[in-house]
């Protein structure tokens, strides 16, 4: 049995010694054993390999939830990345397709170029919330696609039955480059003078919220810079903080593992698994997968309330408390109470995170208002283009 090395903080915090590229290195050479995962055909690089045959033999009663357990145990202590080989129908993929070129096309008519969180505009083709633009373009589609009970076996193993679905199409294009290696949402998105503000059970908690997803609608051999993978990674309590530090980074290039994948097999991991798509070499291969993200429903307040009328409402009184010399501390704790937070979801087509994780929330709006001194004629046109832009 594989045994799994204590990787939590001593403390409530992630604290500076707990980002240990020894400790790190010690968490993630560790090795499983494929007896451990009867359901698998075999390990690659430390990765999980399932074929679709048997999820499709496991569907129903008692053998589903034994390899949803299976899969659980794989992405919490296992190497936290599993690939199902054949998991998508060429006939579906090929229509899936189809579409998704389609939009590609209208998109650079329409649009022009879409960049992403790592690559320029122009440099790849890039599909911000496909799923819906799938379902709106070519419903049978879109329908056949994600009926596909692979996807929901897993999706329920690690979510539970009312996963909820967001996806986008990522064409790179030969000498595409590779990404920096990274963690996923939630505290991926997070600026990283933030990230040791978050409680360690908070760092804890992201990874179970999301899962990470990728269909390959084409093979992928190593040339063409399949996802760069570090097993285990997960594992590491302090990893969201220590990814951006150099020897982080010099480790992951130095012991990433890669995957060829063919059309139609289907990635998944943990959020928090370190990982990075890989440069595209290939002189003639554009590598298109639909990358997913599956999240929990649970992540959401309890009523539904209009924060932009409630800052416009409070903004003046916020600004006769500055004048009046409060300290920063309360105008910022009465903003954060007031705005939202995050800025997702949002619509990545007109608000898209150039040149930073993520776009601006509406608390850094209402802030960076209040430094400036703003108006609240001017704070409200700023809220009403930051609204326009969300909105799909």
């Amino acid at each position: 049995m594989t045994r799994t090395l204590p990787t939590r903080s001593s403390t409530a915090w992630i604290e500076e010694s707990d980002c240990d590229v020894a400790a790190f290195r010690t968490v993630v050479e560790q090795r499983i054993d494929l007896a451990d995962y009867p359901h698998a055909t075999e390990v690659r690089a430390e990765v999980l390999v399932y074929s679709a045959e048997t999820f499709a033999g496991n569907s129903a009663g008692a053998g589903r939830r034994t390899l949803q357990a299976e899969l659980i145990r794989a992405f919490a202590d296992g190497p936290g990345v599993v690939i199902i080989e054949n998991a998508f129908d060429h006939s579906v993929l090929d229509k899936a397709t189809t579409a998704f070129n389609e939009l590609i096309a209208e998109q650079r008519v329409s649009n022009g170029a879409k960049g992403d969180h790592f690559g320029k505009p122009g440099a790849n083709d890039r599909i911000w919330n496909a799923a819906q633009k799938l379902a709106l373009h070519a419903p049978e589609v879109y329908a056949t696609y994600y009926a596909n009970d692979v996807l929901a076996l897993v999706s329920q193993a690690w979510l539970g039955p009312r996963y909820q679905m967001t996806s986008q199409v990522n064409v790179v294009n030969p000498g595409g480059a590779a990404q920096i290696p990274h963690r996923d949402y939630h505290l991926g998105f997070v600026n990283v003078d933030q990230l040791s503000a978050y409680p360690a059970h908070v760092h804890r908690t992201s990874a179970v919220l999301t899962l990470q997803g990728a269909v390959a609608h084409c093979d992928m051999p190593l040339e063409s810079g399949p996802t760069m993978l570090l097993p285990h990674s997960q594992k590491f309590e302090a990893g969201y903080i220590a990814f951006y530090r150099p020897e982080f980074l010099e480790y992951f290039a130095e012991n990433m593992v890669q995957s060829p994948l063919r059309k139609g097999d289907a990635v998944f991991f943990n959020p928090a698994l370190y990982h990075g798509a890989g440069s595209n070499v290939s002189t003639d291969i554009a590598r298109m997968a639909n990358l997913m993200q599956i999240s929990s429903p649970f992540g959401r307040a309890m009523e539904s309330l209009d924060r932009g009328a409630m800052v416009r409402a409070v903004y003046p009184a916020l600004q006769a408390m500055k004048t009046a010399g409060r300290p920063d501390h309360e105008l910022v704790n009465a903003v954060v109470a007031t705005a939202e937070g995050y800025p997702f979801p949002t619509n990545l087509d007109s608000d898209q995170p150039i040149g930073s994780l993520a776009p601006p929330s509406q608390v850094d709006t209402v802030l960076a208002a209040l430094a400036a001194g703003y108006t609240p004629e001017q704070l409200d046109a700023s809220l009403t283009a930051q609204h326009e832009r969300r909105i799909p």
